[in-house]
């Protein structure tokens, strides 16, 4: 399961996430000690749009007018510690290059960007975390 952090204390988060399969009888990742699961519990911090700060190459494929300068900027080097709402920021960059005038579609932007993008080249903290676990899962 991913989730969105948002302004959620991540270890809260991903305890009550735990506790919702362990009360349910769902075997997850942090639950199962070496044995089977069935569920992974991984957050998107701060959000699932960080993902795309982290592989601006793919955002680029998607909207070619948007500034390859971007992820130089200092503010959005780090893409799941970007201020103020990562999609809201997605949005404004995104219009600044003449899209999305009337509001981010987030739908239409994840179809967009997510056929460009390379897994490997992403910078994006938890999204590598997700990459790890899910290759984890592939090779048992």
């Amino acid at each position: 399961m991913i989730v969105d952090r948002d302004d959620d204390d991540c270890t809260d988060l991903k305890e009550r996430l735990e506790k919702i399969a362990s009360d349910t009888g769902v075997v997850t990742r942090t639950g199962a000690a070496g044995a089977p699961y069935i569920v992974v519990n991984r957050l998107a911090i701060e959000e699932l749009e960080a993902w795309y700060f982290g592989d601006w190459q793919a955002v680029q494929a998607a909207y070619p007018r948007v500034s390859k300068k971007v992820p130089r900027q200092s503010k959005y080097r780090d893409p799941d510690a970007i201020l103020g709402g990562t999609w809201e920021t997605l949005e404004r960059v995104l219009q600044r290059a003449g899209y999305f005038a009337g509001g981010l579609r987030k739908i239409e932007a994840a179809r967009a960007i997510a056929p460009h993008m390379n897994p490997d080249r992403n910078r994006s903290k938890s999204f590598q975390v997700l990459l790890t676990t899910m290759n984890e899962m592939a090779s048992q």
